[in-house]
Order: C-alpha cells, then structure tokens, then sequence
C-alpha cells in the first residue's frame, strides 16, 4: 500500500511543490494551486485530473477511484484509494496532477530531465 510518506518523497523531486497543512490534511500545491490532497485518515488521495475524463475513470474502477465530494466536482479533481494502487502508478498520477498546474516551461524542463537529455 501507498503511503502519504511515499507521495511525500515524490512530491519533493517535483520543482515548485510545497507541502502545506491545511485544516490537518496534508495538501501538496505549486504556487497557490494544490494538486494533491489527502483525507483526514490519509486512506484517499485526490489529485488533480480533467473534469472530462473523471467520470469515465471512475466507471471503469470505481474500486479504486471515487468522485471527488459535490462542493470539488467545479475542479479538475478526482479521488483514489491509496490501498489500490501501487507505487508506480502512484508516481504517475501524481506527476500527472503537478504537470497539471506547473507552467509550461517547468513542465517541459521536468520532463527533459526525466528522459536524461543534458
């Protein structure tokens, strides 16, 4: 299982994130943007991703993920329990969110680095 430490150690390679305690959960945010977030029992993350796409995501696995509460449905934003997923796809998620929120540039610097070019 996925642990907030695990997404932490992650989140800290991403340029820009800063982790934040906000009303005891622990959000992750560039700027003033949070792009991960987890509920009070640290079981469920949300995490930034299309509005467009969430609804099919959801259908299709709605054992691991869940439609963020009414009061987020107006953000691209959508929820996973952190016991279905492993830490590979737990890095994918949460880069994907970050490259959400991050300006173009960081992105493409990010990604340049990942793929090792100089």
């Amino acid at each position: 299982m996925v642990t907030v430490d695990d997404i932490r150690q992650f989140a800290r390679t991403l340029p820009r994130s800063t982790e934040h305690l906000i009303r005891d959960r622990v959000k992750f945010r560039v700027g003033k943007i949070v792009y991960v977030a987890f509920s009070h029992d640290e079981t469920l993350m949300g995490f930034g991703f299309p509005k467009e796409e969430r609804a099919a995501l959801v259908a299709a696995e709605p054992d691991r993920f869940l439609m963020p509460s009414e009061s987020e449905l107006r953000f691209n934003w959508v929820v996973v329990r952190l016991a279905a997923i492993d830490a590979t796809e737990m890095r994918e998620l949460v880069l994907e969110a970050w490259r959400m929120c991050v300006p173009k540039k960081v992105r493409l610097e990010q990604q340049r680095q990942a793929a090792g070019a100089p």
